[in-house]
């Protein structure tokens, strides 16, 4: 150390034609509901039954589809485009006074603009008409109609919207309605049979075949993210539509493909069943989903950080930071302490981590079983409600750079200038990263200038002249940095035994 080829996901919202894609704009946010307001949870039909794995290939699915088609709906939005009236339209002095007889007050778009209609799919999950349905498909919508398989047609309601796991719900006036059956998606496995039910382009509907390719798949595009990866094909419109296990039960939502083409090429995603029940009966009853907060920033560990902490495996999440006052403050977890169980479930990385909590209610008391300096214990902390505008960064920490480690890095003392140029909070304490050579192993392990280095080989630094001292004569090649950038705290390890 010295001092000094495009992969897309795709979520179809709507189609407007065929094929093209329609990006609506936000409804206005749902405020909760009070408690003279609140609504019995819906009665769902429920079989957690694991699905029959023995036995051979059956000549026909058919008996299998018929137990789900009826559940199955085309929902249709609409919208009307917002034109803006230009300077010197109609009244001349409309535009600073407004239309003197109340059509058009001044500097309001338009209301007659072309009309845009987008088509998805639904699954009805109560006999009174709760549908589920994708929030990208009803987000922005000014209309929302159901067909039912039979034909019959309603005007739907948006009951209530969670961008954060792309899950709306939407009800009709109807009280005869035949309902999915809903499994328990935490018992499917790889290699499971599933059928992929919706309204394909709008042509009707469609049921295609596959199998669950894996399971707690991520596509970083939503806060909260524990797909059902298939390779049933899903195309637009299939949005909101079933996916269903070999016994005929709602088994997740469809939600987005990957796809470089915009169309199918075996890589679909589906909400599991678990956690649209979840989301579904909190806009039912409150208008609103309310999720637990612990007030940690996890990472995953990759095999090079559990060889520095001294971890048989890859698999928990390690806390870069705990907030100060936070649930977790409070309840004495620390930056360091690797996460291994959370309410009693192994925590599988970082991201697990973050939807266990989130899926909790505020106020519950919960276990988390940590390892701390080699020593297991278990702490109770009891969760808050997470914040509205609580940002979660969820970035992806890659393995981890003259003489003795952290070799083509330069580093300096933080100057007020320093932090004023790179927008570094008083708070942090530590060392500015200069500079790093593209080549070194450093940078391989996206330490970049500007960071901030808070801690070396767990102890912390202060100055450049401490780094500096910290890495020349180690004990291997390999250095565990604590870095601060961009308002999140993670660790990495720059690994040079290879040399530089």
């Amino acid at each position: 150390m010295k001092s000094t080829f495009d992969v897309h996901l795709r979520r179809w919202s709507v189609l407007a034609a065929a094929t093209a894609t329609l990006f609506l704009g936000a409804l206005p946010a749902l405020s909760a509901k009070s408690d003279s307001d609140k609504v019995a949870p819906p009665e769902l039909t429920l079989d957690n039954r694991p699905v029959n794995r023995e036995g051979s290939l059956p000549r026909s699915f058919a008996p299998v589809v018929r137990k789900v088609s009826h559940a199955v709906v085309q929902v249709t939005t609409a919208t009307r485009q917002k034109m803006q009236m230009a300077p010197g339209m109609g009244d001349p002095f409309g535009w600073f006074f407004g239309d003197p007889e109340g059509r058009q007050p001044r500097g309001q778009a338009a209301p007659h603009g072309p009309r845009q209609e987008g088509i998805g799919s639904g699954v009805v999950v109560t006999r009174d008409g709760y549908i589920l349905t994708n929030n990208h498909v009803v987000d922005g919508a000014e209309e929302v109609k159901v067909k039912l398989s039979d034909g019959r047609e309603y005007t739907a309601k948006v009951i209530g919207r969670d961008p954060k796991t792309d899950v709306a719900v939407i009800k009709v006036a109807a009280t005869d309605l035949e309902p999915a059956t809903i499994a328990d998606s935490d018992r499917i496995e790889v290699g499971d049979i599933v059928f992929a039910v919706g309204n394909p382009f709008g042509i009707g509907q469609t049921v295609t075949m596959g199998i669950v390719s894996a399971t707690s798949r991520a596509t970083s595009n939503l806060a909260f993210e524990d797909f059902i990866q298939t390779d049933a094909a899903i195309n637009p419109g299939n949005s909101g539509g079933a996916l269903v296990d070999a016994e005929g039960r709602l088994i997740g939502v469809n939600s987005a493909i990957l796809s470089r083409s915009g169309g199918n090429v075996g890589i679909g995603f589906a909400i599991p069943s678990n956690l649209a029940r979840e989301v579904l009966s909190a806009l039912v009853t409150d208008g609103k989903v309310t999720r637990g907060y612990l007030g940690v920033m996890p990472q995953d560990i990759t095999p090079a950080l559990a060889r520095k902490l001294d971890l048989k495996e890859s698999t928990g999440a390690v806390l870069t930071e705990v907030t100060p006052k936070s649930p977790a403050a409070k309840a004495g977890l620390v930056s360091g302490d690797v996460v291994l169980e959370f309410n009693g479930k192994p925590v599988r990385d970082a991201r697990h981590l973050r939807l266990e909590v989130a899926r909790l209610q505020p106020g519950k008391s919960v276990p988390v079983k940590i390892r701390r300096e080699g020593a297991i214990q278990t702490i109770k902390v009891t969760l808050k409600e997470r914040p509205e505008d609580l940002e979660m960064s969820q970035d992806k920490m890659k393995p981890d750079s003259d003489e003795g480690t952290l070799n083509g890095v330069g580093v300096a003392d933080l100057t007020r200038e320093a932090r004023r140029e790179h927008h570094i909070p008083d708070s942090i304490k530590g060392v500015l990263v200069s500079d790093v050579e593209q080549d070194s192993k450093a940078w391989e392990a996206d330490l970049r200038p500007g960071d901030v280095i808070l801690e070396i080989n767990r102890e912390a630094v202060t100055t450049a002249e401490q780094a500096v001292k910290l890495t020349e004569s180690p004990k291997d090649k390999t250095t565990l940095l604590k870095v601060w950038s961009h308002n999140a705290t993670r660790f990495i390890v720059v690994d040079e035994t290879g040399g530089k």
